[in-house]
């Protein structure tokens, strides 16, 4: 049985048979013995199912993740990449690296046409394309950490994409809005639409060639994705044309294990994801600067908070974009000074905390990245923990569904900077750590993050929302810890954004009074209103013990599973 209930701003499933509580106004979810949230109520679903069957936390990311490249098109993938953030039951701690790669065939100066920039190269063709490495890192995390056999983690998205789902209101209506972009590419328009027609809420989608591609990874792991029938038609696309991409970019292509970055908070020990993701540096720089203000007494939503918070968010973005890039190919990376407690004292005290700073195009700014990624927490009752990030680019990514293969490619070279010296006040960028090379990573905004408390799990969190992302995380974490909200109270609350360049403070539009919007831009700030911030997914581990979930409404078909 399924109870979808729907309360402004959320709009969630829960699982009624699975002991899931419902209630109205901002009450989590809740569970004792493990949990998923997703922005797919059905990917869900399949990831618990896992966990209720005797896999762990990594087992049901996993499966949630390749259900997810079903059921979220937009977002989920086996085309794209991410990361992964784990903390065992037991405190040990460890992520995976699956960003995608350059092709050898890229050099930093591929997307300019007759001496001057191209913006549709950059991010709307085949030379957008990086090498994807969702299936490699998916494969990499159960090689180390995962307990159930890799093809039982596989097959319930087979049979997904085979047999079909109920096309939910909100992706028909995001089906309808990308057939003009579909058109382009035949294989695209036959893959999510009827001849042309847009699906309709309540039919099935069915996608036998995604079925296949899947059931090749179900049946040799990676090589069923990166060799094989599957490399051979992605090679096929590129060279038709113009893409970059090779079978031997795709057998190269190698998911990594990281060390994790680690700061605290409070009393909290948080932990991030290192270069190429700049979101556990973002993260845990903003928390040590916010980390001497008494933002608990200054009140949630108050103009002096919401000052403080734009001020740590400026400075953290402007280190972002001056020092960091793969760290594979800048070995400079001052990681350590960043993420300090020091450094964090020094940037506090520029901080004028009755005006706002003035940022200037002369300094650094970053790279354009999408709104469209997707995220997922998991607890297992062993209290395994894992925050999962990943991502096409742009909704949909390239738009390009590989012919014969049924998936849909990233566009992710978009993340790399423009070209060489090319920093300007409209945003375009080149400094030089993210500048495109041949099996490079490019930077990203990615920041999935657990917290933990006296060593044990507390909280689970992270979000979609391109250079949002890292905010949007920040806001979360400070909900909880430092304004005591639950779960759901602290995804449903308003979100703010600060980037450095442009120099602009964006609001959510309805998330703050007119008194307090009036106060910031009194303090110097420019104040915009903006739509919805992201779409966080979020678990927070009660005193009882009690697993509580926060699923983000700003998004249709989310979904909390567990019991």
């Amino acid at each position: 049985m399924h109870t979808r209930r729907f309360t402004a701003p959320i709009v969630a499933l829960a699982v009624a048979t699975l002991t899931i509580s419902l209630s109205a106004g901002n009450t989590p979810y809740r569970a004792r013995q493990g949990m998923v949230v997703s922005q797919s109520d059905i990917a869900s679903e399949v990831g618990w199912k896992v966990m209720r069957e005797g896999g762990n936390a990594i087992d049901g990311a996993i499966a949630t993740a390749l259900a997810l490249a079903v059921t979220h098109p937009t977002a989920g993938n086996i085309g794209g990449g991410g990361f992964i953030v784990y903390r065992g039951g037991d405190g040990t701690t460890t992520t995976f690296d699956f960003r995608e790669m350059a092709p050898a065939g890229a050099n930093p100066t591929m997307w300019m046409k007759d001496g001057k920039y191209d913006f549709d190269i950059h991010h709307n063709s085949h030379r957008s394309v990086g090498v994807p490495g969702t299936v490699a890192g998916l494969y990499l995390a159960h090689q180390k950490l995962g307990s159930k056999p890799w093809k039982d983690l596989v097959l319930p998205a087979v049979a997904l994409a085979r047999d079909g789902f109920e096309v939910s209101e909100g992706l028909a209506a995001s089906l309808e809005r990308m057939i003009p972009e579909f058109k382009k590419y035949p294989a695209s328009l036959a893959q999510f639409s009827k001849n042309g027609v847009a699906y309709k809420a309540g039919e099935i989608l069915k996608q036998p060639d995604l079925a296949k591609s899947l059931q090749r990874i179900a049946d040799k792991g990676p090589a069923g994705f990166y060799e094989g029938e599957t490399a051979e038609l992605i090679e096929k696309e590129m060279k038709a044309n113009g893409g970059l991409i090779t079978r031997d970019d795709l057998k190269k292509y190698v998911a990594k294990e990281r060390a994790p970055l680690k700061g605290t908070y409070r009393g909290y020990e948080v932990i991030g994801m290192a270069p190429p993701s700049s979101g556990g540096m973002g993260i845990i720089q903003m928390l040590n600067v916010l980390e001497g203000f008494d933002l608990k007494a200054n009140g949630y939503g108050s103009a002096q908070n919401i000052h403080l918070v734009a001020e740590a968010m400026r400075r953290a973005f402007a280190d972002r974009a001056q020092h960091l890039g793969d760290p594979d190919f800048n070995s400079g990376i001052p990681i350590a000074q960043l993420i300090s407690k020091d450094y964090a004292t020094q940037l506090r005290k520029t901080i004028n905390p009755n005006k706002a700073s003035v940022s200037t195009p002369t300094t650094f700014t970053w790279p354009t990245e999408s709104q469209e990624t997707t995220h997922l927490s998991v607890v297992d009752g062993k209290q395994n923990a894992v925050s999962l990030t990943y991502t096409l680019e742009y909704g949909y990514g390239s738009r390009i569904v590989v012919p014969g293969a049924g998936f849909l490619l990233n566009n992710e070279m978009g993340d790399f900077n423009s070209a060489p010296e090319m920093t300007d006040e409209r945003g375009n960028i080149g400094t030089k750590p993210n500048l495109a090379l041949p099996g490079k990573r490019m930077l990203s905004s990615m920041a999935p993050t657990i917290l933990a408390k006296d060593g044990k799990l507390f909280m689970v969190t992270g979000s979609p929302g391109g250079r949002t992302i890292i905010n949007t995380v920040l806001t979360t974490i400070l909900n909880v810890v430092d304004y005591g909200m639950n779960a759901q109270e602290a995804v449903d609350a308003g979100r703010m954004h600060h980037q450095w360049l442009p120099d602009r403070l964006s609001m959510e539009r309805y998330g703050f009074s007119a008194d307090t919007i009036a106060k910031l831009k009194a303090m110097g700030h420019t104040v915009a209103e903006a739509g919805g911030q992201g779409v966080a997914e979020v678990i927070v581990v009660g005193k009882d013990g009690i697993l509580e979930g926060g699923v983000d409404g700003r998004a249709p078909d989310g979904g909390a599973a567990g019991k």
